[in-house]
C-alpha cells in the first residue's frame, strides 16, 4: 500500500507526441543504472562501491546527531512536549493508498477533533462511507485504489515492467495520478461536497504517497506535517526498506544513509508530472531534479512515524523533528458477528487467519490452491478473508471464507495470522499477541516482515512470488510453537505503554510553527492582513467578514496572509555546474519551444481536417488529445470526464480553432509558439543563467569552509532590487577586506601554514565575492521582475484562495450570530485598537 509512492517513477518508455497541456509522461529511467538495479521484487539493489553512491553521500543533507541512544527504553507519550492548541485549525489529511492506509488516520482525525480542530479526510472516493461513519468530513480526491493495488503488484519497484508498458498501464496510471493531484489541491479549499460548507485548510497532514502535500502547502503558505508507517528519514542505523545493499565497505553505516538518497533520487525521476501540475494549476515555478530529491529534507518538514518504538526505536541520528509515536489504533468498532462466524469459532480450537486485504492478486486461483494445501498439511482450522481478490474455494468444515470483518474483533479469536504485511494489519496482530506470517507484495510490507522475524514473533517473510506449499507449511508450524507465541505476547505487553494517536497529536502540536492569531478573535488563526495608514492588522476569516459586512473596512483591500510561507529555490553547488545546468535547461526549453513553431500549426491543421467545428469540444477530441494509448486501450468515458475536469486538461480544448480559417488558426498557433520561444531566450539569458552564476559564486566559499551569505527571499521586483543592492554592497566590502583579514586570521591560528591557507582563502574569497556581487546586481532584480510579471499574469490561483476565504468567513459569521454573539464586540474592539491613530486611511469604505 505504501508503495503507491512508487507511482511517480512509472512513466518510462512512452514516446508519443502530446499537446502542451496534457499531463507529461514521466522521464524514462533506465532499468540498470551504474550501481543501481531495480529487482523483480521491487527492491533496489545498490552497489555501495559505485561512483553514484559516493556522489550522493556528499550531496545528502546532514542532520545533527541526537542524544537519544540507538537502543534503550523506547520513548512514550510523556517524552513529547504535550502542547495544547491555542487556536482552532482547519486540518486536511491527505491519504493515497488502501483502506489500511486510511484507517489509522481516522483515529488521528477523531483525536484532533476532540482537541478542537476541524478535520477533513481527503482520500479516494470509495472510502467515503468509511470516513463519514467515523464522524469526519470527507473530500474525494479521485483515483481507484483497486487499480493502484493491481498496478503495484505487477510493478512493485520504481520502474514498470515491459508487460505494463505494452498494455498501456503506464498511461492510465499517469492519468489517475493527475486526477489525484487535482483532487488533493481542491481538498484544501473547496466546499464540502455533501453539505456545501466552505473550507480552507490552515494545515496539512499527509502520507508521503499523496504527492501533492508540499506543493499545496507552498501555494497556501500553511504548515505541513508528514505521517507514515515506513522509514523515510535517512539514518545510519538501517538502510531504506526498499534498498538491498551489496559490496558494503567496512565503514558500512554511511551507505545505509545513502540508500535513502538513492530512493529519493529515483523517486524524483518522475517530477515532470508534478511540475506540469504546479505550473498550470498552482501557478508555481518548476522544481529541478536535483532539488526535488532533497526537497522535504531541505524544508525540514516534520515527520511522525506510526509504529511502536518497541519494534523500532528512534535512531540516534534522526533530527528532532522526526518522532516515533506508536501505532494508530481506532476505537474498537461495535461489531456483532453473524451466526455462521459464531458457530465456526465454537466448533473447534482457535483457527488461524489468512487474508491479503486490499491486495489485488494476479493469480487468485493459484494462491487459493497453495493456501488450501498448506491448511491440509498442517491440520489447522482457518478463516480465509476473501479481500479484494475474492479468494474462495470448496466448502469444507475446517475452513470459513469471510467477507469484511474488523480485525480488532477477529484477531482476538484466532491463534496466528497470515497476511500481506500492511502496517495496520501487522499492528493489530501484534496488539493481540498473535504470531504472524507475512507474505509481502510491495512497499513497506517486507520491512514489517523483517521486523516481525527479528522479534521472533514469526518466521522470515515469504515474498508472494516465492510462496509455495512447503514454505507456508513451515511458517504456520513455527507460529504455533510456544516460542513464537511467547514472543508475540511479550510485544503485546510492551505495546500497552504506547499511546500512538495521542502522541501523534502531541507531535503535531509540538512541531507546529507559531501561527499568528487574529487580533480581534484570538481563538482563530489570521487569514488576512489589512493595512490602514501605517498599521497592518492580522484578521481571521470571521473577523474580516464581520468588519466588511458592517462597512468598517473595504474587503477589496484585504490581502491573503500566508502563515507559514515556503520558498523553494534551485540550489547551486558552484558557478561552473550552476551555469552548465541552467544553460542545459535553457537549451532544452528553447529546443522544445522552437519545435512547437512548426509542430503547433501542423497540430491545428490535423485537427481542423479531422473534425468538423461542431464537434470541437466533444469527448472524442479530448480522448485523442489525452493519448493514443488511452484511446487504444478502451479507457472509460468516466475517466476521460474526470480528466477534463482538470484545468490543464481543459486547456487542451481551447487549442481548437473556433470560427477562424485554417490558415489564420495555424498562423496564430505559430505566432504563440514563436512568442514562447523568444520568451525562453530572454528569460534564460537575462535571468536564469545569470542567477545560476550568481548563486554558484555565492556558495563558492563553502568549498573551503568559508561563510556562505544568506540572501533575502526574492518574491517581487522590490525584494529583487533590495537583494541585488545588498549583495553588491556586502560583496564589494568583503572583497576589499578578505585579502588582508584571512591571512591574518590564518597566521594567528596556524602560523606560517595558516598564513598560506588564509592567503588562499582571501584570494579565493575575492573571486567569489566579486563574481557574486557583480552578477547578483543584475540577476536578483531580474529574478524579481520575472516573478512580478508571472504573478501579474497568473494570479488566478490566489484569487481562488481569496474567494474561498471570503466564503468561509461569511459562513462563520452566520454561525457566530446564530450562537448569540454580536458583531458589535468585534467592531468596537477594532475601532478601539486604532482610535488614537489619526493616520487612518480616509478612503476606507464606510
Amino acid at each position: 500500500m505504501r508503495a503507491c509512492v512508487n507511482m511517480k517513477h512509472q512513466e518510462a518508455g512512452i514516446a508519443t507526441e502530446r499537446p502542451e497541456d496534457q499531463p507529461p509522461p514521466y522521464e524514462a529511467v533506465p532499468q540498470d543504472l551504474e550501481g543501481i538495479r531495480v529487482n523483480d521484487d521491487g527492491r533496489i539493489s545498490i552497489d555501495a562501491s559505485s561512483r553514484l553512491c559516493r556522489t550522493l553521500s556528499r550531496l545528502i543533507p546532514t542532520s545533527p546527531l541526537q542524544s537519544t541512544p540507538l537502543s534503550g527504553p523506547p520513548p512514550n507519550y510523556e517524552d513529547l512536549v504535550v502542547v495544547q492548541p491555542r487556536i482552532s485549525l482547519n486540518i486536511v489529511i491527505q491519504i493515497v493508498g488502501s483502506r489500511g492506509d486510511v484507517q489509522p488516520f481516522l483515529a488521528l482525525g477523531k483525536e484532533l477533533q476532540q482537541v478542537g480542530h476541524r478535520v477533513r479526510i481527503a482520500t479516494h472516493n470509495v472510502f467515503e462511507k468509511f470516513v463519514t461513519e467515523a464522524g469526519l468530513d470527507f473530500y474525494p480526491i479521485g483515483g481507484e485504489p483497486a487499480d493502484l493495488m493491481a498496478y503495484m503488484v505487477k510493478n512493485p519497484g520504481l520502474i514498470p515492467n515491459i508487460n505494463s508498458l505494452r498494455k498501456g498501464d503506464i498511461q492510465r496510471n499517469r492519468l489517475m495520478m493527475a486526477e489525484i493531484l487535482h483532487g488533493c489541491w481542491h481538498s484544501c479549499l473547496m466546499p464540502d461536497p455533501a453539505t456545501n460548507a466552505p473550507f480552507v485548510a490552515n494545515a496539512i497532514i499527509a502520507n508521503p504517497p499523496s504527492f501533492a502535500h508540499v506543493h499545496c502547502a507552498q501555494t497556501l503558505g500553511i504548515p505541513l506535517h508528514l505521517m507514515f508507517t515506513m522509514p523515510w528519514t535517512a539514518t545510519r542505523a538501517f538502510p531504506h526498506p526498499l534498498a538491498n545493499l551489496y559490496n558494503i565497505p567496512p565503514d558500512h553505516d554511511w551507505i545505509n544513509r545513502v540508500s535513502y538518497s538513492v530512493v529519493d533520487w529515483l523517486y524524483w525521476q518522475g517530477g515532470g508530472v508534478i511540475n506540469d501540475w504546479r505550473k498550470h494549476e498552482l501557478g508555481l515555478e518548476p522544481i529541478s531534479l536535483s532539488d526535488g530529491s532533497f526537497l522535504l529534507k531541505t524544508l525540514e518538514i516534520p515527520y511522525t512515524y506510526c509504529w511502536s518504538p518497541v519494534l523500532v526505536p528512534k535512531p540516534y541520528d534522526w533530527p528532532a523533528n522526526a518522532d516515533v509515536c506508536g501505532f494508530f489504533f481506532r476505537d474498537p468498532p461495535d461489531y456483532q458477528p453473524n451466526s455462521e462466524v459464531v458457530a465456526f469459532l465454537n466448533s473447534g480450537p482457535p483457527p488461524i487467519y489468512i487474508g491479503f486485504g486490499s491486495i489485488v492478486i494476479q493469480d487468485p486461483e493459484r494462491m487459493t490452491e497453495i493456501l488450501l494445501q498448506a491448511i491440509e498439511e498442517t491440520g489447522v482450522r482457518a478463516i480465509i478473508s476473501r479481500g479484494w481478490s475474492n479468494l474462495s474455494g470448496p466448502d469444507v468444515p475446517h475452513i470459513l471464507y469471510l467477507d469484511d470483518c474488523p480485525h480488532e474483533w477477529l484477531f482476538k479469536h484466532v491463534s496466528a495470522v497470515v497476511h500481506h504485511g500492511g502496517a495496520g494489519t501487522t499492528a493489530c496482530g501484534l496488539q493481540n499477541g498473535k504470531p504472524t506470517v507475512i507474505v509481502p507484495f510491495f512497499g513497506d510490507q517486507p520491512f514489517w516482515g523483517d521486523m516481525i522475524s527479528a522479534a521472533q514473533a514469526g518466521p522470515n517473510p515469504i515474498p508472494h512470488k516465492q510462496l509455495n506449499i512447503a514454505n507456508l507449511v513451515d511458517a504456520i508450524r513455527y507460529c504455533l510453537t510456544p516460542e513464537a507465541t511467547h514472543a508475540a505476547q511479550d510485544i503485546a505487553n510492551k505495546m500497552q505503554q504506547d499511546q500512538g494517536v495521542k502522541a501523534a497529536v502531541a507531535s503535531f502540536h509540538t512541531h507546529l510553527p507559531h501561527l499568528t492569531e487574529c487580533e480581534l478573535l484570538p481563538q482563530f488563526p489570521a487569514s488576512w492582513t489589512y493595512k490602514r495608514g501605517k498599521r497592518r492588522y492580522f484578521l481571521s476569516k470571521v473577523a474580516a467578514e464581520i468588519l466588511a459586512e458592517n462597512h468598517v473596512l473595504d474587503p477589496k483591500k484585504l490581502k491573503v496572509y500566508q502563515a507559514c510561507p515556503i520558498h523553494i529555490e534551485n540550489k547551486r553547488w558552484d558557478p561552473v555546474t550552476g551555469v552548465s545546468s541552467a544553460g542545459l535547461g535553457m537549451a532544452f526549453e528553447m529546443l522544445k519551444a522552437g519545435g512547437d513553431i512548426i509542430y503547433k500549426p501542423y497540430e491545428v491543421y490535423k485537427r481542423d481536417s479531422r473534425d468538423p467545428p461542431s464537434s470541437m469540444h466533444s469527448p472524442k477530441i479530448t480522448s485523442q488529445l489525452l493519448s493514443p494509448t488511452l484511446s487504444n486501450t478502451g479507457e472509460s468515458s468516466s475517466s476521460l470526464r474526470k480528466a477534463r475536469s482538470m484545468p490543464y486538461l481543459e486547456k487542451a480544448d481551447k487549442l481548437e480553432p473556433k470560427g477562424k480559417g485554417k490558415a489564420r488558426a495555424m498562423a496564430s498557433a505559430s505566432a504563440q509558439a514563436s512568442g514562447k520561444f523568444l520568451g525562453k531566450i530572454v528569460s534564460g539569458t537575462m535571468v536564469d543563467v545569470p542567477l545560476a552564476a550568481a548563486e554558484g559564486f555565492r556558495v563558492l566559499p563553502g568549498l573551503y569552509g568559508g561563510n556562505i551569505h544568506e540572501i533575502d527571499k526574492v518574491t517581487d521586483w522590490k525584494s529583487g532590487m533590495l537583494a541585488g543592492a545588498k549583495t553588491f554592497a556586502v560583496g564589494m566590502a568583503e572583497s576589499c577586506v578578505d585579502p588582508f583579514y584571512q591571512p591574518y586570521k590564518g597566521a594567528r591560528a596556524g602560523g606560517a601554514l595558516g598564513f598560506a591557507g588564509g592567503l588562499f582563502k582571501g584570494t579565493f574569497g575575492v573571486l567569489a565575492n566579486m563574481g557574486h556581487s557583480s552578477i547578483g546586481l543584475v540577476a536578483y532584480p531580474g529574478q524579481g521582475i520575472k516573478r512580478s510579471i508571472k504573478a501579474a499574469f497568473s494570479d488566478g490561483t490566489q484569487k481562488g484562495i481569496a474567494t474561498s476565504l471570503r466564503a468561509e468567513g461569511q459562513d462563520m459569521a452566520r454561525k457566530w450570530r446564530v450562537r448569540g454573539s454580536h458583531d458589535a464586540v468585534v467592531v468596537d474592539k477594532f475601532m478601539r485598537m486604532h482610535h488614537e491613530d489619526d493616520s487612518g486611511d480616509d478612503s476606507d469604505y464606510r
